[in-house]
């Protein structure tokens, strides 16, 4: 595999497309909006810029990793001599399926075709296709250039060949790379998003406030994060709709979501993102600003 195409310029799409060219791969960046492309390409610059400063790379590294990243805001230019396609596009199933589809007619026979859905069943996704045996799910950690593993998620059809392909080069990109089987959540969401919920219900049920919580789970657990603090930066309302997949995939009440969660998205407080959640920061910062004074 040598040309990867990546669907989606959002923060996993710039990324996962940040990763692949650090790591020599000739890169085809592609999404609707030409502003987030042109976002993207500034924020890879960024973390370049950041790892030259750390003595990680040169100079020369960065722009011979930038040179390598082409951007397209039409998919068929996009796809059309991909080894694989990334798909790293909104958690929402009706949109993956869309993007699938029209990946399936759109790239070469031979390509590989991933999502990086972090709770949407690969099967599922596959079904949208006409090779389901040659889609996988590559769910990157955030933020990818830094995090070490990749969840490789095969469908009820994914190939043992195809399975090993990819398991190979995740640790070409510096990746540790862990097989697991399709089911709602996989492994780390299926653990951690119940995790965020309990948290967001000790809260909601008065049993202590939103600093005390990441706090015991900091210190008492040794999480380098607690649970509101992450869930701010992951985004509520990704949070919520994983828990959503848990619970309408397992059928299980222990899944369901938090009301408090529930509303706190549906009021647009959505985290870091949005600029308040659990706690409320900078503009475009990851830094906190105020401290949480919270109310249910």
């Amino acid at each position: 595999m040598k040309n990867i195409t990546v669907v989606g310029a959002g923060t996993m799409g710039n990324g996962i497309a940040h990763v692949f060219a650090m790591n020599g791969y000739q890169v085809n960046l592609v999404d609707i909006s030409e502003k987030a492309l042109e976002k993207a390409i500034a924020t890879i610059a960024k973390n370049l810029d950041r790892m030259i400063k750390k003595e990680k790379i040169s100079e020369e590294d960065k722009n011979a990793t930038l040179a390598r990243i082409n951007t397209y805001t039409q998919l068929e230019e996009g796809v059309k001599e991909a080894d694989l396609v990334v798909e790293a596009a909104t958690e929402n199933v009706d949109l993956k399926l869309k993007i699938f589809s029209s990946i399936d007619q759109l790239a070469p026979e031979k390509a590989v075709l991933a999502t990086n859905t972090s709770s949407i069943s690969i099967t599922k996704i596959a079904a949208a296709t006409q090779r389901p045996e040659k889609v996988i799910g590559m769910h990157f950690m955030n933020p990818v250039p830094v995090m070490k593993l990749v969840e490789v998620i095969r469908g009820y059809a994914t190939t043992d060949a195809i399975t090993q392909q990819i398991m190979e080069l995740s640790r070409n990109l510096g990746k540790i790379p862990v097989e697991v089987n399709d089911y709602p959540g996989f492994v780390a969401n299926r653990i951690l998003m119940p995790m965020i919920n309990e948290a967001v219900y000790t809260l909601y049920e008065g049993v202590a406030g939103v600093m005390e919580i990441d706090t015991v789970m900091k210190l008492g657990m040794a999480h380098p994060m607690g649970p509101l603090q992450l869930a701010d930066f992951i985004g509520l309302d990704v949070c919520l709709s994983i828990l959503r997949v848990l619970h309408d995939g397992f059928g299980n009440p222990k899944y369901a979501p938090c009301p408090l969660l529930v509303n706190m998205v549906t009021a647009g407080k959505l985290g870091r993102k949005s600029g308040e959640g659990f706690y409320s920061y900078g503009h475009g910062t990851k830094e906190l600003i105020i401290a949480p004074t919270f109310a249910k």
